[in-house]
């Protein structure tokens, strides 16, 4: 009789808290703060290249305005130096027209970067300024970034070119099935210096897709200091793929920069993680000022 009691209890409960679930439901209007829009800088140095730069304005997470079917751009003016471009799915991107960069060489040589919009034809990517000399480094060596707009908004940064490691080794293996299941992995390896502590990025890059990574791996050395590092990867490639190994050593900086847009990624729509701040390596605005260091190792999976 207990149980039978306990259990009308238990349904009439559970009637109520649907009930109550039905009725909770309603919209609420949501006010967001202020944001004040930042500059936005990425920039990349890299031995024998030339210096080129991305400069852009923050905005809020949510769009203003709801995405229309076609882009939209809105022109600078006196009053708003700011190039517009509102993308058909709600993203806007704002390019400051009245940023002047200049970038101090080790030597104390400060070189101007042009605004001069273009892509890089080798890594697909845009950038909004650029030197006109390729550059010229040494392990150690520090270089300045200096980047002003009229409005009063300034972003510095500094860097370090980080040591040459190089990669030792790259080969592959097949999972011993035959036909269609055959599938093979790809192995890396380096050695990494002893007297440090190392960071690193490895990449991979598949000849279909050059600028579309197909792996990457942030690794730091605690667990292998002074020791051969391996890098495996599942057996998810096709025979006959080729394969491009792109091993960069990082500054301490630049890797929690990387480790930051991951979390930053991997909290973005999960309604339960924590939000990730940007562990920006410049200074009076967002992004990342660093120095490339990398080798690059080609491998046909057959």
């Amino acid at each position: 009789m207990a149980i039978k009691k306990l259990m009308t209890s238990m349904g009439i409960s559970a009637l109520l808290l649907t009930a109550t679930a039905c009725n909770m439901e309603k919209e609420a209007d949501v006010v967001m703060p202020a944001y004040t829009n930042e500059l936005v800088v990425e920039c990349y140095l890299e031995a024998g290249e030339i210096p080129r730069l991305t400069v852009v304005e923050s905005g809020p997470y949510l769009p203003a305005a709801p995405a229309s079917s076609q882009p939209t751009i809105t022109l600078p003016t006196a009053a708003t130096p700011i190039l517009g471009v509102s993308l058909a799915n709600g993203v806007g991107i704002q390019v400051p027209v009245d940023v002047t960069v200049t970038l101090t060489l080790p030597d104390g040589q400060v070189v101007p970067l042009l605004f001069a919009p273009g892509v890089d034809t080798a890594t697909g990517k845009y950038f909004t300024h650029t030197g006109t000399t390729p550059l010229t480094m040494q392990e150690g060596q520090r270089f300045a970034l200096n980047v002003q707009d009229t409005r009063g908004r300034r972003v510095t940064g500094t860097t370090a070119v980080p040591g040459f490691i190089p990669i030792d080794s790259v080969r592959h293996g097949f999972n011993g099935l035959s036909g269609s299941e055959q599938r093979a992995n790809f192995i890396t390896r380096w050695t990494d210096p002893g007297a440090t502590t190392n960071y690193y990025r490895l990449l991979l890059n598949s000849s279909s897709e050059p600028n579309d990574p197909v792996g990457e791996y942030l690794i730091k050395d605690q667990l292998f200091n002074g020791q051969q590092y391996t890098a495996l990867t599942t057996y998810r490639f096709t025979p006959g793929d080729t394969l491009t190994a792109t091993l960069s050593h990082m500054t301490p900086e630049h890797y929690a920069f990387q480790e930051s847009v991951r979390g930053a990624i991997s909290a973005n729509g999960n309604p339960f993680g924590q939000p990730a701040r940007i562990r920006s390596t410049v200074q009076g605005g967002l992004g990342v000022f660093t120095v490339l260091v990398t080798d690059r190792r080609t491998l046909i999976l057959r």
